[in-house]
């Protein structure tokens, strides 16, 4: 069963540690840097489901939000209502977020319905496998979901011989929203972003993502060994023809962390190839760099020679948007290199495999029509009609 209520409220938190054995893990803690066993629990199971480390930390800090919510608004986080449970999700909207700087005059910034789905989502997903474990009531587990009868479904999607694989169980807590769509970079935009960067290091980090349509968490991951970008590579040990790199999932001492569970080999080109060149030389100068096998190092900050943290990417890939004039980020570069392979026609099992998806359905969502599209396919229907008007 859960522990009581702590008599004077606490604020829970996420907290980097590291196991016995040297693998890094996340906790959930209080102000005293007390466990919360349950929590810590869940989270052991989402490592043994092979869970990235990213997913991990991100589940850590919703989790310790929920129960510090519960405490600081009297609810039993075991046992709650459906009532406190939707107060909670209206409470993630309405009330403003911790500001991202300590700075002074930090900008107040609200979260999204979108983001309150997703805190909900976890704590929902939290409370279920507790309940798993005897630690929640199953009342508790039940309420969280509800039948949905599902008038229309996606392609490929078995209804059953008699529709009744159209009633799923769906969340009874959620924000109805609009689907938000996917970010993308234009060719243009890549350039100008090209363009802005100030090292070889960060154009290369752009040049990769954008050639490559690796993650960002990928690209971090990257080893040195990782990049075979001769010609021949059998003196390496490697029958893959031509230049290329290796993304290999690993648990890496920056965090990166590969999404995709299997390796995969994505062909380069000579413009990644002169650009890591030309980051090459760059590094050669950071005396510190010379014995890390990490492909992105910082080079221009402390701790020099270290390898370069998700932290670190966010910041450049703000700079960089700050100076464009629009907004940028590293999985833009992913969504518009999977939307140009199949702009150009490339079969869906080939991008699948660059891209590291399990599903080729994935790309789907990727796919982005554009505004030139969009006026030549209504040019050719106005086309035809004038020809049948004449």
């Amino acid at each position: 069963m859960s522990a009581a209520l702590p008599a004077v409220p606490h604020c829970y938190r996420p907290e980097r540690a590291v196991a016995a054995d040297g693998s890094v893990l996340w906790v959930v803690v209080d102000e005293d840097f007390g466990l919360h066993l349950e929590a810590c629990a869940y989270l052991a199971g989402l490592r043994g489901a092979g869970k990235a480390f990213n997913t991990e930390k991100t589940y850590a800090g919703r989790i310790a939000l929920y129960l510090s919510y519960c405490v600081g608004h009297g609810v039993d986080w075991s046992r709650p209502s459906l009532a406190q449970l939707t107060a909670m999700m209206r409470w993630l909207v309405d009330e403003p977020a911790p500001p991202r700087s300590r700075r002074p005059g930090a900008v107040v910034r609200f979260r999204d319905r979108g983001t309150a789905n997703a805190i909900m989502g976890t704590a929902g997903g939290f409370l279920s496998w507790c309940g798993s474990q005897g630690w929640v009531p199953p009342a508790v587990v039940t309420m969280l979901r509800e039948p949905k009868f599902l008038r229309f479904v996606p392609p490929g999607f078995d209804v059953g011989e008699d529709g009744q694989n159209r009633t799923v169980m769906a969340r009874t807590i959620k924000f109805r929203v609009a689907v938000p769509g996917y970010e993308w970079l234009s060719d243009e935009e890549i350039g100008v972003l090209l363009g802005l960067a100030r090292h070889a290091r960060d154009a290369f980090l752009i040049e990769v993502l954008a050639a490559t349509a690796m993650r960002i968490g990928e690209a971090l991951g990257l080893r040195r060994a990782d990049m075979h970008l001769l010609p021949d590579s059998r003196l390496l040990g490697c029958r893959h023809e031509g230049p290329h790199v290796h993304v290999v999932r690993r648990l890496n001492a920056n965090g990166a962390f590969s999404k995709a569970r299997s390796p995969r080999v994505i062909p380069v080109e000579a413009d990644t190839i002169d650009a890591y060149v030309r980051y090459q030389h760059e590094r050669d100068e950071v005396a510190e760099a010379a014995d890390c096998d990490m492909v992105f190092v910082n080079l221009f900050r402390a701790p020099l020679g270290e390898p370069m943290k998700y932290d670190n990417a966010h910041e450049l890939f703000c700079r960089l948007a700050a100076r464009a004039g629009f907004r940028a980020r590293p999985h833009m570069l992913r969504h518009s290199a999977i939307t140009e392979m199949r702009r150009a026609g490339v079969d869906r099992g080939v991008v699948q495999e660059i891209a590291g998806h399990v599903s080729a359905s994935s790309q789907d969502v990727y796919s982005h029509v554009t505004d030139t599209d969009k006026r030549e396919a209504v040019e050719r229907v106005a086309a035809k009609r004038r020809a049948a008007r004449s």
